[in-house]
């Protein structure tokens, strides 16, 4: 898909920031999130163990994952990319 931005094409979709990680499945909204950044970063919390299992490894919360981010923009901009018609077929007479 192509817009029309100050005399120049722009492709879209587009990214124009990401900050941050998303936060991973079933930690609990905010709090939640809060508590596993803090058991994830304190190799002695009590629920390190737990939050790292949880997630399946290391978690960088810094990280917002741009080049997946980017990948499904391509997927979806060559999904939503039009398509070329046929002509139609008219039964008149010239």
């Amino acid at each position: 898909m192509s817009g029309r931005n100050g005399g120049q094409f722009t492709d879209y979709p587009r990214l124009v920031r990401a900050i941050g990680a998303c936060p991973p499945e079933d930690v609990g909204g905010a709090p939640g999130y809060a508590g596993f950044l803090e058991a994830q970063a304190d190799p002695n919390h009590e629920a390190h163990a737990e939050m790292m299992d949880l997630h399946g490894g290391t978690f960088d919360p810094d990280d917002a994952g741009i080049d997946r981010i980017l990948d499904n923009f391509e997927r979806l901009a060559k999904k939503w990319a039009p398509k070329p018609r046929k002509p139609k077929v008219t039964s008149r007479p010239l």
